[in-house]
Protein backbone atom coordinates (compact mmCIF):
# COMPACT_ATOMS: atom_id res chain seq x y z
CA UNK A 1 0.00 0.00 0.00
CA UNK A 2 2.72 2.11 0.66
CA UNK A 3 4.39 1.67 -2.48
CA UNK A 4 0.91 2.75 -4.46
CA UNK A 5 0.86 5.71 -2.59
CA UNK A 6 4.44 7.02 -3.03
CA UNK A 7 4.39 5.92 -6.58
CA UNK A 8 0.94 8.68 -6.89
CA UNK A 9 2.68 10.86 -5.18
CA UNK A 10 5.84 10.64 -7.71
CA UNK A 11 2.98 10.73 -10.32
CA UNK A 12 1.26 13.69 -9.06
CA UNK A 13 4.68 15.62 -8.85
CA UNK A 14 6.10 14.99 -12.10
CA UNK A 15 2.69 15.77 -13.58
CA UNK A 16 2.74 19.33 -11.67
CA UNK A 17 6.26 19.90 -13.22
CA UNK A 18 4.80 19.45 -16.70
CA UNK A 19 2.19 21.56 -15.97
CA UNK A 20 4.40 24.80 -15.09
CA UNK A 21 5.24 24.77 -19.26
CA UNK A 22 1.62 25.25 -20.04
CA UNK A 23 0.71 29.08 -20.29
CA UNK A 24 -2.73 29.92 -18.94
CA UNK A 25 -5.45 31.35 -20.52
CA UNK A 26 -4.40 34.76 -18.67
CA UNK A 27 -1.17 34.96 -19.91
CA UNK A 28 -2.07 34.22 -23.18
CA UNK A 29 -4.70 36.78 -23.06
CA UNK A 30 -2.40 39.43 -22.13
CA UNK A 31 0.46 37.95 -24.77
CA UNK A 32 -2.19 38.61 -27.52
CA UNK A 33 -2.84 42.01 -26.10
CA UNK A 34 0.45 42.80 -26.42
CA UNK A 35 1.05 41.88 -29.86
CA UNK A 36 -2.39 43.67 -31.09
CA UNK A 37 -2.43 46.42 -33.06
CA UNK A 38 -5.81 49.09 -32.38
CA UNK A 39 -9.18 47.96 -32.92
CA UNK A 40 -10.83 47.72 -36.62
CA UNK A 41 -14.13 47.95 -37.42
CA UNK A 42 -14.08 44.81 -39.17
CA UNK A 43 -12.25 42.19 -41.08
CA UNK A 44 -12.81 39.46 -44.25
CA UNK A 45 -12.58 36.25 -44.37
CA UNK A 46 -13.23 33.70 -47.16
CA UNK A 47 -15.59 30.41 -47.21
CA UNK A 48 -14.45 29.69 -43.56
CA UNK A 49 -11.96 30.83 -40.36
CA UNK A 50 -8.43 28.74 -40.77
CA UNK A 51 -8.59 28.30 -36.89
CA UNK A 52 -9.81 29.81 -33.46
CA UNK A 53 -7.96 29.49 -30.06
CA UNK A 54 -10.24 30.73 -26.95
CA UNK A 55 -8.41 32.95 -24.37
CA UNK A 56 -10.51 32.52 -21.18
CA UNK A 57 -14.24 33.04 -21.54
CA UNK A 58 -14.50 36.64 -23.05
CA UNK A 59 -11.71 36.50 -25.57
CA UNK A 60 -10.54 34.20 -28.59
CA UNK A 61 -8.38 34.69 -31.19
CA UNK A 62 -9.24 33.75 -34.46
CA UNK A 63 -7.49 32.97 -38.05
CA UNK A 64 -9.52 34.67 -40.99
CA UNK A 65 -6.05 33.47 -43.05
CA UNK A 66 -2.51 31.55 -41.89
CA UNK A 67 -1.03 34.67 -41.13
CA UNK A 68 -4.03 36.64 -40.45
CA UNK A 69 -4.90 36.59 -37.36
CA UNK A 70 -7.90 38.21 -34.99
CA UNK A 71 -7.85 39.28 -31.25
CA UNK A 72 -11.40 38.86 -30.64
CA UNK A 73 -12.84 40.62 -27.25
CA UNK A 74 -16.40 39.92 -26.41
CA UNK A 75 -19.38 42.22 -24.32
CA UNK A 76 -19.05 39.65 -21.72
CA UNK A 77 -18.22 36.00 -20.53
CA UNK A 78 -19.28 33.77 -23.33
CA UNK A 79 -20.51 30.15 -21.55
CA UNK A 80 -18.27 27.32 -22.51
CA UNK A 81 -16.04 29.15 -25.05
CA UNK A 82 -12.83 27.98 -22.80
CA UNK A 83 -13.85 24.49 -23.48
CA UNK A 84 -15.80 24.33 -26.73
CA UNK A 85 -14.79 21.93 -29.65
CA UNK A 86 -15.71 24.17 -32.37
CA UNK A 87 -17.43 27.89 -32.87
CA UNK A 88 -19.10 29.77 -35.51
CA UNK A 89 -18.84 33.32 -35.98
CA UNK A 90 -21.84 35.55 -37.48
CA UNK A 91 -20.81 37.32 -40.40
CA UNK A 92 -22.15 40.34 -43.61
CA UNK A 93 -21.01 38.56 -46.65
CA UNK A 94 -17.95 37.16 -45.49
CA UNK A 95 -17.10 40.32 -43.26
CA UNK A 96 -17.26 40.50 -39.47
CA UNK A 97 -17.77 43.51 -37.98
CA UNK A 98 -17.31 44.67 -34.21
CA UNK A 99 -20.53 45.57 -31.96
CA UNK A 100 -22.53 43.65 -34.80
CA UNK A 101 -21.55 40.03 -35.46
CA UNK A 102 -21.45 37.81 -32.82
CA UNK A 103 -19.71 34.06 -31.50
CA UNK A 104 -21.43 30.74 -31.28
CA UNK A 105 -20.37 28.00 -28.85
CA UNK A 106 -20.68 24.62 -30.95
CA UNK A 107 -20.90 20.90 -29.70
CA UNK A 108 -21.61 21.74 -26.10
CA UNK A 109 -24.59 20.77 -24.16
CA UNK A 110 -25.37 24.02 -23.25
CA UNK A 111 -28.36 26.29 -24.46
CA UNK A 112 -26.49 28.59 -27.46
CA UNK A 113 -26.43 31.76 -26.71
CA UNK A 114 -24.68 33.93 -29.57
CA UNK A 115 -22.01 36.01 -28.12
CA UNK A 116 -21.66 39.48 -29.02
CA UNK A 117 -18.03 40.95 -30.74
CA UNK A 118 -17.13 44.32 -28.90
CA UNK A 119 -14.00 44.79 -30.40
CA UNK A 120 -11.69 43.38 -33.59
CA UNK A 121 -7.66 44.11 -33.37
CA UNK A 122 -5.51 42.65 -35.37
CA UNK A 123 -2.53 40.75 -34.17
CA UNK A 124 1.18 40.13 -34.93
CA UNK A 125 1.11 36.25 -34.78
CA UNK A 126 5.11 35.69 -35.61
CA UNK A 127 5.68 38.13 -32.27
CA UNK A 128 2.81 35.97 -30.45
CA UNK A 129 4.53 32.76 -31.02
CA UNK A 130 8.18 34.33 -30.07
CA UNK A 131 6.45 35.24 -27.07
CA UNK A 132 4.77 32.07 -25.85
CA UNK A 133 8.44 30.30 -26.43
CA UNK A 134 9.90 32.99 -24.52
CA UNK A 135 7.09 32.15 -21.80
CA UNK A 136 7.59 28.19 -21.83
CA UNK A 137 11.61 28.55 -22.04
CA UNK A 138 11.58 30.84 -18.69
CA UNK A 139 9.03 27.97 -17.01
CA UNK A 140 11.90 25.56 -18.11
CA UNK A 141 13.73 24.00 -14.80
CA UNK A 142 16.86 25.74 -14.80
CA UNK A 143 19.44 22.38 -14.44
CA UNK A 144 22.32 23.93 -12.29
CA UNK A 145 25.73 22.34 -12.67
CA UNK A 146 26.44 19.65 -9.75
CA UNK A 147 29.55 20.01 -8.15
CA UNK A 148 31.38 16.83 -8.35
CA UNK A 149 31.78 15.72 -4.92
CA UNK A 150 35.95 13.74 -5.68
CA UNK A 151 36.39 11.02 -3.91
Amino acid sequence: MKRILLMAFLAAGLLSGCATNRISDAERLDIYRAHASAPVPSFRYFTSLDGWTPLGDAALAVWARPNDVYLLELSGSCPGLDFAPAISVTSQMGTVYARFDKVVVLGSNMATIPCQIREIRPVDIKAIRHAEQDRRELAQPQHQPQPSGGT
